[in-house]
């Protein structure tokens, strides 16, 4: 199997939400807004928590891949590319969480 990407996946979302295809779970979010796809993305993370309080690893299997999905999804209808997310990661790499977290302002 070919490796597959999160870029290869927000590549795909961003051809599928330009597709206007009607029977597009992608389109139809798109079309429908940021207030949807938020809304889709925090019902995701709850069943992901769900699945691994559970021990449902096959649950958690799931859910996580639907999370990364509609966190995507919620990341292109903002207009921000999933680089920028992961220049934001890298930058905090070396250092410790709790002194990334000291570091951000308060607010």
């Amino acid at each position: 199997m070919a490796e597959f990407s999160l870029a290869d996946l927000e590549a795909s979302i961003r051809e599928r939400a330009r597709s206007g295809d009607p029977d597009s779970w992608t389109a139809k979010l798109f079309a429908r807004g940021i207030d949807k796809a938020a809304q889709k993305l925090g019902e995701e993370a709850v069943e992901t928590v769900i699945a691994a309080v559970k021990g449902d690893k096959q649950g958690l299997v799931s859910e996580s891949a639907d999370l990364i999905y509609h966190w995507l999804v919620v990341l292109g209808i903002s207009g921000v590319p999933l680089s920028d997310v992961l220049k934001e990661l890298e930058s905090r790499t070396g250092r410790s969480g709790i002194a990334e977290k000291a570091s951000r302002p308060k607010g």
